[in-house]
């Protein structure tokens, strides 16, 4: 007995736009990775005191082509440049 009827259609599943990207099997950036889950432990998994770490994490993805090159503002972290341009 087949699961399909003759009115149904096959779902073909397609990725998401955004959200996804390759998994880090060379560990290139696995110590940055550490040091993010280790400071989000330490804070009760309040992220706003790991943001540094954060975007030290997200830089090296982009560095070493494991996500698609992005504004940091298109990220978040929009505060952090201007409050360098003021400094």
């Amino acid at each position: 007995m087949s699961a399909y009827t003759f009115s149904q259609r096959l779902f073909t599943p397609t990725p998401p736009e955004r959200g996804s990207f390759p998994l880090d099997h060379e560990g290139r950036c696995k110590s940055t990775m550490i040091r993010y889950m280790r400071c989000l432990a330490e804070n009760r998994n309040q992220n706003t005191m790991c943001r540094d770490i954060a975007k030290e994490y997200l830089g090296c993805r982009m560095d070493h082509d494991l996500m698609a090159h992005e504004d940091w503002s298109k990220l978040g972290f929009a505060d952090k440049i201007e409050g360098a341009k003021e400094t």
